[in-house]
Parts: structure tokens; sequence; C-alpha cells
């Protein structure tokens, strides 16, 4: 994939986890009636069934997803195995492809990616066959913004061609390839493909 996608700021992050929580579509788990709010929590803040507890870890590694491709284009001296931390599958092989390809090429990305908008489209927590693939999956539409966002070759010439659209669309596949031992911390980015879309607001 070419399109540019950069770090969030904590509080895009934020909104990011709270836009992601409130868009879930999948209400097939009922909410644990054991879980009750403390009194240093509220329910809109406490994941209270699996399946919200999915979509915030989701949530929260395409925020990372994003913090780390970002720091990874604007510095290519940084190790390329950081994206092992946030992608998984076919997502991993293609951004270590896209990232030695850029780099070979002298390439490296001023400026930062805005996520304009995010979108829980569904939430599968099937993991009946992990070595098929059949692990549990979060569906994230994630819209960006890349208006200011430049890629530069080694002489500090622009190689972004001038007709770039400045938002678009995104669809990711996040999963949870180790969900029986670590069903919090070990979600991932396994797939991605722009999508058409409306385009959302800069």
């Amino acid at each position: 994939m070419t399109n540019s996608r950069g770090a969030l700021s904590l509080a895009t992050a934020a909104l990011l986890l709270i836009a992601g929580t409130s868009c879930a579509k999948d209400d097939s788990e009922p909410s644990d009636p054991r879980s009750e709010p403390t009194a240093s929590s509220s329910p809109s803040s406490t994941p209270t069934s699996p399946s919200d507890a999915a979509t915030a870890a989701a949530t929260e590694t395409i925020a990372n997803y994003y913090a780390v491709r970002n720091e990874l284009r604007q510095d290519p001296t940084k190790p390329l195995s950081r994206l092992a931390s946030v992608a998984i599958s076919t997502e991993l092989s293609t951004q270590q492809t896209l990232f030695k390809r850029e780099r070979k090429q002298g390439l490296h990305q001023v400026g930062e990616t805005k996520v304009v908008e995010v979108k829980v489209e569904s939430v599968n927590l099937d993991n009946s066959d992990p070595q098929a693939g059949k692990v549990p999956t979060v569906q994230v539409d994630v819209c960006f913004d890349v208006s200011d966002v430049d890629v530069l070759d080694a002489d500090g010439k622009s190689a972004v061609t001038p007709n770039r659209p400045d938002t678009g669309w995104i669809r990711y596949s996040v999963s949870n390839y180790e969900w029986d031992s670590d069903p919090d911390g070990a979600w991932r980015v396994a797939s991605s493909q722009d999508i058409e879309r409306t385009p959302c607001d800069a």
C-alpha cells in the first residue's frame, strides 16, 4: 500500500478509542451482569463484555499501528522489527516490503498523517482454528488525512504525485492469534485494503 499514514497524538488516540467503542456492530455478546463499575471507573470507560473489550483493544492497536508506521517512515534508521509489535500475517510482510523499498530509494516522510474517522464494522470472537487463521478479528474502517504529509527523496525533492487525494479510507482486520494466552495484548493488524467511500471531512 502506498498511502502515507502517520502518528497519532495522545488526544487523537483517545478519540479513536471512544469512536471505535461507540461504533461496534456486534450485539451478540450480552453484557456481563457481574461487571459492575467501581468508584474509580464508569460504564463508558470500562468494557462490559468480551466484544467491548475486543473493540477497545483493536482500536488501540490501530492507534499504535499508525504511530509505529509514522515513526519508521520519518526516521529510516529505526529498525523495521518494530512492525511486528503492531502487524502480523500478510500485513506484516506487506509493510516490511514497502518500507524496505522506500528506504532503498532514499525516501522519508515529513509531516504527520491525521486519523479523521474510525468505524468499527464488526467483531468476531471465533477462535476455533488459529492454524487456519480463524481467530478473533475486529474489522475497522479508518479515514486518514495526508494533507500535511510529504515524502522526500535523498535530494529533498517531493516524491508525492500532484493529484494525490488528501483523504482516503482503509479497511483493517485486527486479529488476535494468541487469544487463549493473551486475549488483551496480542492484537495485531493482519490485513488492510483501500476502500471506496464518501470522503471524510479533513
